[in-house]
């Protein structure tokens, strides 16, 4: 029997277990990612974050799927992950770096009474010559492409940073069936090695864009941070917006800036703590 602290926090719709692995040890975290992620605790299907010790930055993020795989890098978790760094004092820095399978991230905090209220996190260029998706997996230049779904055409443009997204721009995102087209595109291995998340969006001005992610392996959710990121590069290089725009999800708007100097992407949004616990783990 295993005790281990968590923290559930929240990032604009995805809930995640937050686990230090630094200061208590984590037998089997493929596991334990199976056990936390099957509702318990309101945490729906997001899955377990473990901070971990890094020789490269500051903290490795370790992230889990709900079946126990180990997952590449989501925007949520990260700045939720960079607020519990923070308020729980394992540093004592605003301003760092965190490892994660998706490559090195850039954070600045803003600090208000002692704790991180708004996150930055630079996730570096976009893959958009060579699409690689999943982690590793090279593919040809994939940009505006026509592609047939069901019963209509959508153009998709493919974006990773280790997290795979494609991006379809639709007229009206509030009445859109993402339950219906969602799945279809998850689905399509002819195209992408391997299931991808679906950002349907919305350009609403040169400034401002809104979306619904289809999120592979678990269905619509109301906030997702890189699928914020894929809708505002895709309609940026559509001409549909500018380098720096508002991205409204379900969950709440995302700031997304496109780095003219430098190619990379921020993306800024709060993060708060839902609540504390012991979480009682059986092992084998």
């Amino acid at each position: 029997m295993q005790e281990l602290k968590f923290t559930k926090m929240q990032a604009y719709g995805n809930d995640y277990v937050y686990m230090n692995a630094i200061d208590q040890a984590i037998a089997d975290p493929n596991d334990l990612a199976r056990k936390v992620s099957d509702r318990h605790y309101g945490i729906g299907s997001d899955g377990l974050v473990l901070i971990c010790p890094s020789d490269r930055g500051a903290f490795r993020m370790r992230m889990f799927n709900p079946d126990g795989s180990e997952g590449e890098m989501c925007g949520n978790a990260l700045r939720s992950l960079s607020k519990f760094v923070y308020d729980y004092r394992l540093t004592h820095k605003e301003h760092f770096f965190i490892e994660t399978l998706g490559g090195m991230q850039e954070i600045w905090l803003t600090v208000e009474g002692g704790e991180a209220v708004n996150i930055t996190a630079d996730i570096g260029a976009p893959r958009l010559e060579s699409r690689q998706v999943p982690v590793n997996t090279p593919l040809p230049r994939f940009f505006d492409q026509p592609v047939a779904v069901l019963d209509r055409t959508f153009r998709l443009t493919a974006l990773s940073w280790g997290n795979p997204h494609c991006v379809a721009f639709v007229e009206d995102t509030a009445s859109f069936p993402v339950e219906r087209y969602g799945p279809a595109i998850e689905h399509m291995t002819d195209l992408f090695p391997n299931k991808i998340n679906v950002t349907f969006a919305q350009a609403v001005s040169p400034s401002c864009l809104k979306m619904r992610e289809w999120e592979r392996g678990t269905g619509e959710t109301i906030g997702c941070g890189t699928g914020c990121c894929t809708a505002a590069v895709a309609g940026h290089l559509l001409g549909l917006c500018g380098r720096k725009v508002e991205v409204e999800q379900i969950g709440g708007v995302l700031q997304v800036e496109w780095r003219a100097e430098d190619g990379h992407v921020r993306m800024t949004g709060p993060s708060h703590i839902v609540y504390e616990g012991v979480y009682r783990y059986e092992t084998d």
